[in-house]
């Protein structure tokens, strides 16, 4: 059995909308830097890492903030609270497919390619590792085959936290 997913409900576009609008202004980059591991055969190794840049200043975020929360009348922000954002929908609404679909998006618009889901328990974790399995076939549809790589860290397999600092494709760490 084939689970079927509806990309076009109003209310997930609007959610997944209102996050990607937090960055609006943001031009497409990436920040690089070095990742440094161990030494093999009395040689130290590195590579690039590759990561998320964000070029907005912390007024362009708030402005943003405003105008998404006075679009979807909600009390206006006075100050950031660093960068955190919480979008609230109810239970059985589709919160995991909004996040998913929103990272999709963020790389759409931004090129964002890093991605970290923290949650409460293992139960949840996994629904969440089984959430992308699952859906893989329908966002390969609706963007185009973009590359994702998904994992659930584990503190004995370093290498895929190697590979996620590295990788130039959308790369999500579950913990």
């Amino acid at each position: 059995m084939k689970l079927k997913f509806i990309a076009d409900l109003d209310y997930q576009k609007r959610a997944i909308d209102s996050v990607v609008q937090i960055f609006k202004g943001q031009e497409m980059s990436q920040s690089n830097f070095t990742v440094s591991y161990g030494p093999n055969a009395g040689m130290l190794q590195t590579d690039l890492g590759v990561g998320n840049r964000l070029d907005l200043t912390s007024e362009e975020i708030l402005k943003n903030v405003q105008d998404i929360q006075m679009k979807n009348g909600l009390p206006r922000s006075e100050q950031l609270d660093g960068m955190h954002f919480t979008v609230e929908m109810e239970t059985g609404t589709g919160k995991t497919y909004v996040y998913l679909r929103t990272i999709y998006e963020l790389h759409k618009h931004y090129g964002f390619t890093k991605f970290v889901i923290v949650v409460p328990s293992v139960a949840i974790r996994e629904g969440v590792y089984k959430s992308l399995q699952i859906t893989r076939d329908h966002f390969n549809e609706l963007y185009d085959h973009t590359p994702v790589e998904y994992f659930i860290y584990d503190s004995q397999k370093l290498d895929q936290v190697r590979n996620f600092a590295t990788a130039t494709t959308i790369q999500i760490m579950i913990m």
